[in-house]
């Protein structure tokens, strides 16, 4: 595929409190095929504790499932990820985790996790990590890039738990910075950034987080969303939390804020039942490896 990737400007520093400390570097690059009626793996290389697990099919052979693993089981203080994933021309792949990602506390040193995806005219690309729980005391830098060609399809979630709320943990110190950025044809369609320290107004603020320890994000990107896909999703609301769906051109955003993750990914994952066979053609599928 064609498409060529512009590097989103780097985000400012975090505020350091110690010297730099080494910490894992790694990287992950596939690269995903349409051959005859089947998506396959075709390019696959990694660098340091990223990998992916063998290609699955568990809906047939049009899309594949993959699994990333990053075996350290968290991000530390100056780790340094970057995971980059091309999906070819009318080739369909979802990707997954097999568990709850970490960001740790830390000693001083940022961390970083930088996700690119490109996807070719008349492919899919779903996107679709489990939770993330960032630490008291984390701190971090998420950039996420999406480039898209043509009629390319991106379907992504992102889920957000501010502390470790099972053991009464708030986000009180820290500092986690956002970045996503989703175009077509190099044309802009979302972008994004967000900071959240620690213990700032904006954590209890009813204009921020309202006191609720967990944000989510679901942003699907296709010439297929419409005023129908959105008032269909309108109708879907969050038995917990809040829940808010928008259309802007080529791109529906849906947003969560809620007391856990388990209620924002059920939501999620109603939502996507409706939006997955209107978008994609098929029904929705739940990736295995999420009831183990």
């Amino acid at each position: 595929m064609n498409a060529v990737i512009e590097r989103l400007p780097a985000l400012a520093p975090l505020p350091r409190s110690h010297p730099a400390a080494p910490g894992w570097e790694a990287a992950l690059q596939l690269g995903f095929e349409r051959r005859g009626a089947r998506t396959v793996l075709a390019r696959r290389s990694h660098r340091g504790p990223l990998r992916l697990q063998k290609a699955l099919y568990p809906e047939g052979e049009a899309v594949c499932h993959g699994i990333v693993l990053h075996p350290p089981a968290g991000i530390a203080g100056g780790d340094s990820l970057e995971i980059d994933v091309s999906v070819g021309r009318d080739a369909h792949a979802l990707l997954t985790t097999p568990g709850a990602g970490k960001w740790y506390r830390s000693a001083g040193a940022a961390a970083r996790l930088v996700q690119r995806i490109a996807v070719g005219d008349g492919g899919v690309c779903e996107w679709l990590p489990q939770e993330s729980i960032v630490f008291d005391g984390a701190l971090g830098r998420l950039e996420t890039e999406v480039e898209l060609a043509g009629e390319a399809c991106f379907v992504g979630t992102e889920l957000l738990c501010f502390g470790r709320t099972g053991s009464g943990e708030r986000f009180a110190h820290g500092d986690l910075r956002l970045a996503t950025r989703i175009r077509r044809d190099g044309k802009a369609l979302w972008r994004e950034r967000g900071h959240i320290a620690g213990g700032s107004a904006l954590l209890e603020s009813p204009a921020g987080f309202a006191g609720q320890p967990v944000v989510g994000s679901l942003l699907v990107a296709s010439p297929k969303c419409d005023t129908g896909l959105r008032d269909v999703c309108r109708e879907i609301g969050p038995t917990v939390g809040q829940g808010g769906v928008t259309l802007l051109p080529g791109l529906l955003v849906a947003r969560w804020l809620g007391p856990a993750c388990e209620p924002g990914r059920e939501w999620f994952m109603r939502l996507l039942a409706a939006i997955r066979p209107a978008v994609v053609g098929l029904p929705m599928r739940v990736p295995r490896i999420w009831n183990t």
